[in-house]
């Protein structure tokens, strides 16, 4: 009974939460397999940022899924010049899919001439540079207080917005929630509902001088706690301009950065090519690219890949400087579907957002080739009665299941020769034993999983009640 407590003890309780494999977290060993970073898929134009009220110098962008309803957030700048000047506003877009946007006409604010756009704050800077909402869900928040934004600069510090309907805003107070640092990007906050608190990631520098992450909590959005400075392990210092942290919307205890790497100096476009796709002058002369970070809570992010996770592509106009920069969010867009948004040729007439499409739970795969491998977890402990994968194979591919006790020894009635052969492609597949699909006798107990796969791929897990 010691030792079963032990077990216990030592095994990682995932009760029936969805588990991705962006890090190794539950990896206990890999043969003949990998972790592989998928490729998201290039999809349509989200919004055209041609109106005379957004331009080339458009940023910061936020996307925030509302019930039916998806959000859209971002600075409108037209020209080039100083930060934090009155050329700035904020604008809003919304759409019923994620896929295809509307920009209402709300009549707030004349600019550029006209009251006819959507505009949702103007002459309010520096808030307007980076402008950047989220949806509060923590319980019992009231009505009048569901959106919650910050925006600022080193001299004004982060202040705070409230809005009951995510149009409307009001500044809650004239004091700011976080001051003392540069804040010179796209600063961000959320409820976190497995820290039980809120958390904010915001841009600072290291003593090298590289754009880097620091983040701050607090329990009531106003009084927040001595920040800290993100730790990346053992991995190169790099600029990361924008972080883009969020709880990823099927498990919100990973919280999923996509955040903008920056090349500083690293030119790739000519003087006469940057004449050709009109770039605004001195945008040029470095270039960024997308890649994916995770995190657990803490001030620790998992770089598992270093490689980038949206290149930047064929052809000179998304090599400019500050192009490909991320907006905030992830989003389901179809059954089996999720999106996000990558900016596209800054700084040039043809500047627009456009949405990266991936499979549900598809940011990391465990991948095993064609001659085969395998995958075992570390021991855990689970609540519920199925094991739900969300995985891939090729008509010659295949994955099988074998439960195991913490010890590896495997449990008579899920080992491996008893487990049914599951070939396909799903978001959702029920393991099966010669004996059915019921692993509620084992849940509490600690064991480790092992998966045997042959060209396929493993996305995620979770027991189901």
């Amino acid at each position: 009974m010691a030792e079963f407590s032990k077990a216990v003890a030592e095994a990682i309780d995932i009760g029936s939460r969805l588990e991705l494999f962006v890090d190794d977290y539950l990896v206990e060993r890999l043969d003949g397999a990998r972790l592989k970073l998928q490729e998201p898929r290039e999809a349509n134009v989200a919004l055209q940022l041609d109106k005379p009220w957004e331009g080339r110098h458009c940023g910061y962008f936020t996307v925030i899924k509302d019930g039916s309803l998806y959000r859209m957030y971002y600075r409108g700048m037209p020209t080039a010049g100083g930060d934090c000047t009155t050329n700035e506003v904020t604008c809003y877009a919304e759409s019923s899919d994620g896929i295809n946007w509307i920009r209402p006409n709300l009549g707030f604010y004349e600019v550029q001439g006209t009251r006819e756009n959507n505009v949702i704050l103007a002459n309010a800077a520096p808030v307007t540079h980076n402008f950047s909402p989220f949806l509060d869900t923590k319980p019992g928040v009231p009505e009048a207080e569901r959106f919650k934004a910050v925006g600022g600069n080193e001299k004004s510090g982060l202040l705070p917005y409230l809005s009951a309907d995510g149009i409307h805003w009001r500044k809650l107070r004239d004091e700011p929630i976080l001051r003392g640092y540069a804040f010179d990007s796209q600063n961000l906050v959320f409820w976190s509902s497995v820290e039980n608190c809120y958390v904010c990631y915001f841009r600072t520098w290291t003593k090298e001088n590289y754009r880097t992450i620091s983040r701050a909590t607090s329990k009531d959005f106003l009084h927040w706690n001595e920040p800290v400075e993100m730790n990346f392990g053992d991995t190169p210092l790099e600029h990361l301009y924008t972080n883009q942290t969020h709880p990823y919307f099927r498990a919100e205890h990973i919280y999923v950065a996509l955040a903008a790497r920056f090349m500083p100096g690293r030119q790739v476009v000519t003087d006469e090519q940057a004449k050709e796709i009109q770039v605004s002058e001195a945008y040029y002369k470095d270039c960024s690219e997308t890649v994916l970070m995770t995190s657990r809570g803490g001030n620790r992010y998992t770089r598992t890949f270093m490689e980038a996770f949206v290149r930047p592509g064929i052809g000179a106009s998304h090599w400019v400087s500050r192009t490909n920069y991320p907006a905030l969010g992830v989003v389901p867009t179809g059954p089996t579907e999720m999106s996000f948004y990558v900016q596209r040729n800054s700084a040039q007439p043809t500047h627009h957002l456009r949405r990266y499409a991936l499979r549900t739970d598809g940011f990391v795969s465990v991948h095993a080739g064609y001659p085969g491998g395998e995958f075992v977890t570390k021991p855990l402990t689970f609540e519920g009665k199925e094991l739900a994968i969300n995985y891939s194979t090729s008509a010659v591919g295949s994955v099988r299941v074998e439960i195991q006790d913490a010890d590896g020894k495997p449990i008579t009635g899920y080992t491996l020769d008893e487990s049914s052969e599951i070939y396909g492609d799903e978001v959702e597949r029920f393991v099966a034993w010669q004996s059915g699909s019921d692993v509620s006798p084992l849940a509490g107990r600690p064991i480790r999983l092992r998966f045997v796969m042959k060209d396929a791929d493993l996305y995620s897990i979770r027991f189901r009640p």
